[in-house]
């Protein structure tokens, strides 16, 4: 009988009873924490990305400047630029505030008291956060791929997007692929920017997690706010199954790991 204890804790996690912890709530959470990884990789890839190639570009001035921008979100703690804009948006924050004075809205936006507003908000706040590692990653592996594959594509006639498409790209996703998987698992345990931002609200009446909580964010609420530290138990051990077999799954199908030696 006590060997069957900590099987109950699983049970409990995919039950269908009304406790604090059940399968409903368990399945909302991962789904957003599999979402929210997915749009704070991604976008902070592409958006990088994309802002790395412009500053890189021949006709682009002041580029040291213009990284240098970049860089200071880097060099500002990051929980003090959380916790600012936490106030900023709050309903009788700044920003709120200065949408009716000047005449914009005329109730303060509900940026977390929302669901759909409150995730919208983390996304676009970890912009902020994200962005500037991702330019310095692709800055660094746009300046090293080979000119003469350029000088090469533009004799052969290619127009600006298949050279990004022919080369461009599958060079940076076959040297970033490892780089994007460690992202996508730390933005899976991204503790800070949910739980500074958002706190996980809005958190609906009667369940242990809000609408932003991630997996490991509800876990800190099972285990340090409730004092459960067999279903944090839980919950710990599905994130890591979860992230080792999208992790594993992902770099076995990956060019890093099918061509380690070559580039292709």
């Amino acid at each position: 009988k006590t060997s069957a204890a900590p099987f109950d804790n699983f049970a409990k996690v995919f039950s269908n009873s009304g406790g604090t912890v059940n399968a409903r709530l368990f399945l909302q959470v991962t789904i957003w924490t599999l979402v929210w990884a997915f749009f704070a990789t991604f976008l902070n890839f592409f958006i990088g990305m994309f802002f790395a190639m412009v500053i890189n570009r021949k006709t682009t001035r002041f580029k040291g400047f213009w990284r240098a921008c970049f860089s200071m979100s880097i060099a500002v703690p990051q929980f003090v630029s959380l916790l600012v804009m936490r106030t900023m948006l709050q309903p009788t924050g700044a920003i709120n505030r200065l949408l009716m004075e000047w005449g914009w809205i005329d109730q303060a936006l509900p940026f977390f008291t929302d669901a759909t507003w409150a995730r919208v908000t983390v996304i676009v706040i970890n912009l902020w956060v994200g962005i500037p590692y991702t330019i310095m990653q692709v800055t660094g592996i746009l300046q090293n791929i080979p000119a003469d594959q350029y000088e090469a594509a533009k004799i052969d006639g290619a127009n600006w997007w298949q050279i990004f498409t022919k080369i461009t790209m599958p060079y940076i996703i076959f040297v970033l692929t490892p780089y994007l998987i460690t992202t996508f698992t730390g933005n899976v345990n991204n503790f800070n920017v949910i739980y500074l931002l958002s706190g996980g609200n809005p958190v609906p009446v009667g369940d242990s997690a809000g609408k932003t909580d991630l997996l490991i964010t509800w876990l800190y609420k099972l285990t340090v706010d409730k004092n459960d530290y067999n279903l944090g138990a839980v919950i710990g051990i599905m994130t890591f199954i979860v992230l080792a077999v999208v992790s594993l799954i992902t770099y076995r199908n990956s060019g890093s790991y099918k061509n380690e030696e070559t580039f292709r």
